[in-house]
């Protein structure tokens, strides 16, 4: 089933500021019905909510929640329609600044369980949430939100980079057990943004840095990886499953 973009019902999780925010506006910018999740960021979902138009709207959801995830949707069913298409950026509270982030000899497994717990728990939940819907229609696209430090971990981000890790093995097996019902699942992964609330407190000789090496000679933009997201909902990604695509300018490749 092939499915313009505009006639999506778009949920996109963390979407109050930074990334989430640029995702949301590019959906909604191609015409769909945009779902703005937010865990603590009301004010600022309501005033995308409120730029979008009509056509968008907030709601408020811990993704480590089942419980509220499942109410989530069923709301966002019945003010904007069943989601379509499921897009995870939630991030749990973190800082990307290398300096300030605990090495092995002071990480503790707390650390990691709370990033995984919304990584890997938030995605478990909403699939679960919306696979009756996708099942019904024979239609449905997840789209993660990965990171190149996979890839490239040159950052002591040890927490955050084994969430995204075990992230992208879900993704995968998803996207196989999903594909016989018309769901495909697949990532995009980042590196450093210029600038979101999370990358804030990142050096600016970090971001020189990074542009200097990097093949287009400059660092991504939240917009730049958006529009990378909407590929995979659009019908020209339908026969893409459990890929990951990297959106960093060139600066990691695989």
């Amino acid at each position: 089933m092939n499915r313009d973009i505009g006639d999506l019902c778009v949920l996109v999780t963390g979407a109050g500021r930074g990334l989430g925010a640029a995702i949301a506006r590019a959906f909604a910018r191609e015409g769909a019905r945009v779902a703005i999740n937010y865990r603590r960021s009301g004010a600022q979902a309501e005033a995308l909510a409120s730029e979008l138009g009509p056509r968008a709207a907030a709601f408020q959801a811990d993704v480590t929640d089942a419980a509220q995830v499942a109410g989530m949707v069923a709301e966002i069913g019945a003010r904007l329609g069943p989601p379509d298409v499921v897009v995870h950026n939630a991030l749990a509270d973190f800082s990307f600044d290398g300096d300030a982030r605990p090495h092995l000899d002071r990480l503790d497994w707390a650390g990691i369980e709370a990033q995984t717990r919304t990584a890997v728990g938030g995605a478990l939940a909403l699939i679960q949430a919306v696979r009756p819907h996708f099942e019904t229609q024979g239609f449905g696209r997840v789209v993660t939100i990965g990171t190149n430090l996979v890839q490239n971990p040159v950052v002591p981000y040890h927490d955050y980079t084994a969430a995204k890790g075990a992230l992208l093995a879900l993704t995968r097996t998803a996207a196989k057990e999903l594909g016989p019902l018309g769901v495909t699942v697949n990532m995009v992964s980042g590196g450093l943004l210029r600038t979101t609330d999370a990358s804030a407190a990142t050096p600016e000789a970090v971001f020189d840095i990074v542009a200097g090496q990097t093949p287009l000679g400059r660092v991504t933009t939240p917009a730049e990886m958006a529009d990378a997201v909407l590929f995979f909902a659009s019908p020209w990604a339908r026969a893409v499953t459990g890929q990951n695509l990297i959106v960093d300018g060139g600066l990691v490749f695989g």
